[in-house]
């Protein structure tokens, strides 16, 4: 049980108030990453997952039945689950998907600013090992063991300094991510290639046109995004 102790002492550390300089140098990295094709490649598989998972846990939260998240050879993903394939169940399990990274970014943001940076890493890997139940494929396997193992390691060894920066990092690539993967899909469908998009099937479900819900994942993704911004760069302290 002792290992028990240890692992809540050091999800529960304090740390100092994280640096204005510490905050807008991760901010920058975490955006060249985003920006940059190649690295972003890699980041959305993250981003991915956490997309997934938001599916997920709200399909269980209605009640719905779930049996697995498999990644394709593109880095896209689907959620499996078992149920009414109408009603407001549904809609909730498809409008949660892109608005999650970002809201988790935001929780990730307002660890950071109450001087928590451990329980951030903590929390992401407790998400990790609910997802890893449920995913299905050696991709979707082989994306969470990238996302865990480093984490894993920083969260047991590194320094506070090194905490620090490793969750404002993931903090803003989440928060500054979200707001791409909605841009992407925008652009999917100028170009006809997203009929089974979340948006799209909402729109079929609903009646109401996908582009308002495209608009309305790109207003959750922003707002979450300056807030959590504001929040890292100690704007409300």
């Amino acid at each position: 049980m002792s290992w028990l102790f240890e692992v809540w002492a050091r999800a529960t550390a304090l740390a100092p108030p994280l640096p204005l300089a510490t905050a807008v140098a991760t901010g920058i990295i975490a955006l060249a990453v985003v920006v940059w094709r190649p690295s972003w490649r890699v980041w959305r598989a993250a981003l991915v997952l956490a997309h997934e998972g938001g599916h997920g846990l709200v399909a269980t939260v209605v009640g719905r039945r779930l049996r697995g998240i498999r990644m394709h050879p593109d880095a896209s993903a689907v959620t499996v689950s078992v149920g009414p394939a109408r009603g407001l169940g549904v809609v909730a399990v498809l409008l949660a998907g892109y608005p999650a990274p970002a809201l988790v970014g935001l929780g990730a943001a307002a660890l950071l600013a109450a001087g928590r940076p451990a329980a951030v890493l903590w929390a992401v890997l407790l998400a990790l090992a609910l997802l890893a139940v449920q995913v299905r494929g050696w991709r979707a396997v082989g994306a969470l063991a990238a996302t865990a193992l480093p984490t894993a390691a920083v969260t047991w060894w590194a320094s506070a300094t090194v905490l620090q920066v490793v969750a404002a990092l993931l903090a803003w690539g989440l928060l500054l991510g979200a707001p791409r993967g909605v841009a992407e899909l925008a652009r999917s469908r100028r170009r006809g290639r997203s009929s089974g998009s979340d948006a799209d099937q909402l729109g079929r479900l609903t009646g109401v046109p996908a582009v308002v819900w495209v608009s309305l994942f790109a207003l959750v993704t922003a707002g979450a995004a300056a807030w959590g911004g504001s929040l890292l760069l100690g704007v409300r302290r």
